[in-house]
């Protein structure tokens, strides 16, 4: 399958989708992306346009000024700066993916920004089912939880931003009365609730194998489950750590949409806060 994306790949460098499989180049893993829908101005439904064979570009470093990109709303026209999409893969590793330049030509975009092809009726059943339901990382299991409402992310701008997004996540997962601190006290725990303390590594910088075991540290102190968000991964020996630990490693993007990133966190977006 390669390092291409998505569905359609192989039908040519134009075609795109707003799912794709991705592989990620370190570690050879696949991975199921669905990007994130967000409303237009006009209200209509949009997300970036994947580019089907561009290869995931492992990320390094981060710069503002490259985490957006433009994107066209099919139904009016409008062209906006949207969040550029992320992928966070299991061995640390954040991917970012192409997205379709808006200079292309619109000619086969369908009503609600996708693209159909009528000669290919798999294709186009795919992408109808598709946008009818929500993204999810993993199948829920049957022991599972009543599945959660679709999570509402928040578009990241800000570092103080990140924060707010990992505190909503959190909500999302069940649990209750998250606290953010008006400064970042000493101790690195950016959110706390009854039962639960977060650390988020908002910079440009991978959350290193201290900041896990701080987190820990403090969660076992506590008596309180440990959560860690970070927007530019994780070193491969906090990855490690975590996995040992047992801390949930979730990967930000600037869509404002938290990935898990190890078996922890899978394992809390199917259960919830209630089985932590």
């Amino acid at each position: 399958m390669g390092e291409r994306a998505g569905k359609g790949a192989g039908r040519g460098a134009d075609e795109w989708a707003t799912s794709a499989v991705v592989r990620c180049p370190v570690c050879r893993k696949e991975h199921a992306y669905l990007a994130t829908v967000l409303p237009c101005a006009c209200g209509a439904p949009l997300a970036p346009p994947l580019l089907t064979d561009a290869p995931p570009v492992p990320l390094t470093r981060r710069s503002w000024s490259e985490e957006w990109v433009t994107v066209r709303c099919a139904s009016c026209g409008r062209q906006d700066e949207w969040p550029q999409p992320e992928l966070g893969c299991s061995c640390g590793t954040v991917l970012r993916l192409a997205v379709r330049p808006v200079t292309a030509s619109p000619d086969a975009d369908a009503p609600g920004g996708q693209a159909t092809d009528p000669a290919d009726p798999d294709l186009t059943a795919a992408d109808s089912s598709t946008t009818a339901r929500p993204p999810g990382h993993i199948p829920l299991p049957r022991t599972a939880a009543a599945p959660r409402p679709a999570f509402r992310p928040l578009t990241i701008r800000t570092a103080g931003d990140v924060v707010s997004a990992a505190a909503r996540y959190l909500e999302w997962l069940g649990f209750r009365e998250i606290v953010q601190p008006e400064r970042r006290p000493a101790s690195g725990i950016d959110l706390h609730g009854p039962g639960v303390i977060a650390a988020v590594e908002a910079t440009t910088r991978p959350a290193a194998l201290r900041d896990i075991e701080c987190l820990w540290l403090h969660g076992m102190s506590s008596a309180a489950a440990c959560v860690f968000f970070s927007l530019s991964g994780y070193a491969d020996d906090a990855r490690t750590r975590a996995d040992e630990l047992a801390v949930p490693l979730f990967a930000l993007d600037f869509t404002g949409t938290p990935q898990p990133v190890n078996g922890p966190a899978d394992e809390l977006v199917s259960t919830g806060a209630a089985q932590t």
